[in-house]
């Protein structure tokens, strides 16, 4: 099995890559950013509307029909992650970061522009929901590879020392494409009139993310590939397949560690839903809270880079994580028996923050764990998996357990379960913020 051996942060060749020329750094951080922020905004904008797309496509009968059909529609673009993790993984660690980064931009968009322009099911009948999942299948594949390659390349773009800052990145830019999702949002909550959202205006928000695909091609077209292809070539293939048994351990870890960042996101994708469905709060108000989640997660997706390059990656992991696992169900009780515009903003605000700064620190020591020329495929893999398994099946698996149980407490519930078990994997990782990272 591989392991990181412990030593002083050494130069960048350590990471396995080339000599960056001046401004390599910003300029990679500036294409991963702009690419990823557009497709986590096109995955995401998907939950936010998401009663409004389950009326649309799934005519459902009951209160929690259509939603359970939209929310397991959701789901099913977790599905491909994995798939797109492996493949495009793959191609990032064989070709380059930045060819696959170029190809998951423009399968987001067709994903994205096939979903906008799709009619409602009063219009086409059963063809609408099956264009629908398809839509939602090409999104989750081009998604599954997408966080690789972008943080394998933040990780080689970085200065030694500043690994996590720039990594953090990685989730500060899921936080900006949150809030750019929550500020359309909340204008299309506020100019629209319900009847006028529910039957078009849902639309609008993925219309926009279109305008802004020409943007990230070019930033990602002209952004530097950090991957050393000359290393590569010498390794030989077996060598290479060899690491993926060799790193197991890791790889299921890094999973487990993964899992609370990516239920506790998107039962913070999922407020919106919750506040309109369960809360009976005003959509306004809703779509509110998710500009909050966004804002927060940005913020403190940056400080838990912070907090990783100071006092290492597990701090950064552990304590945010023992907070909200304390936290959350109070917060949720409280919520439940007085919602209102502060008790619903104070609870996307803890959620988002400690969560936010937890995430960066297993984002930051998994890549680090890995041989450069496994690298993207092995966090791509973790991620993956994590959130196809874990995070995927979040908002439908609530939605089910509220309707059953009736219980408003259910989201606070399923996130301390599963924080218990991602603290218990995150004890049984290394240290990785003083060690060189394998070539």
């Amino acid at each position: 099995m591989t392991s990181p051996s412990t030593i002083e942060a050494g130069p960048q060749e350590e990471l396995g890559i080339r000599h960056a020329h001046s401004g390599i750094s910003r300029t990679a951080v500036a294409g991963a950013v702009a690419g990823n922020a557009l497709e986590f905004y096109d995955f995401v904008i998907y939950a936010f509307f998401a009663v409004y797309i389950g009326r649309a496509f799934f005519p459902v009968g009951g209160e929690f029909g259509s939603l359970l059909a939209s929310m397991a529609t959701f789901g099913v673009g977790f599905l491909m992650r994995p798939l797109g993790a492996i493949m495009i993984g793959r191609l990032a660690d064989r070709a380059g970061r930045k060819p696959a980064m170029i190809l998951t931009v423009a399968l987001i968009t067709i994903g994205t522009l096939g979903l906008a322009a799709t009619p409602a099911y009063s219009a086409i009948g059963v063809a609408a929901p099956i264009i629908l999942v398809i839509c939602r299948l090409v999104q989750g594949f081009a998604l599954g590879g997408e966080v690789g390659p972008a943080t394998a390349l933040l990780i080689e773009a970085a200065p030694a020392r500043a690994r996590g800052l720039y990594t953090s990145w990685q989730l500060a830019s899921q936080g900006l494409a949150v809030c750019v999702g929550g500020v359309i949002g909340v204008a299309v909550s506020l100019l629209l009139t319900p009847p006028q959202l529910a039957s078009w205006g849902w639309r609008i928000p993925f219309l926009v993310s279109l305008l802004l695909v020409p943007v990230a091609m070019y930033i990602r077209r002209n952004m530097p590939e950090t991957l050393e292809h000359t290393a590569s070539k010498a390794q030989p293939m077996q060598r290479d397949e060899s690491r993926l048994t060799g790193n197991l351990r890791y790889l299921v870890l890094g999973t487990l560690v993964l899992m609370a960042g990516a239920v506790s996101t998107q039962i913070g994708n999922y407020m919106t839903t919750y506040a309109i469905q369960v809360l009976k709060l005003p959509a306004v108000l809703a779509q509110m809270s998710v500009l909050v989640g966004g804002a927060l997660t940005f913020v403190f997706a940056l400080v838990g880079g912070v907090v990783c390059d100071i006092w290492g990656r597990k701090a950064a992991i552990i304590v945010p994580r023992v907070a909200l696992t304390v936290l959350i169900v109070p917060m949720f009780w409280c919520l439940s028996a007085a919602p209102s515009a502060s008790t619903l903003l104070a609870a996307t605000a803890v959620l988002a923050s400690l969560t936010a700064a937890s995430a960066t620190g297993g984002l930051v020591a998994i890549p680090e764990l890995m041989p450069a020329r496994f690298r993207s495929t092995g966090i791509a893999i973790t991620y993956g998996v994590g959130t196809a398994i874990f995070g995927g099946t979040t908002q439908f698996a609530v939605t089910w357990i509220i309707a059953l149980t009736h219980s408003a407490l259910a989201p606070a519930y399923y996130v301390v379960i599963t924080s218990v078990i991602s603290l218990f994997a995150t004890f049984l990782l290394p240290e990785t913020r003083s060690t060189r990272v394998g070539s």
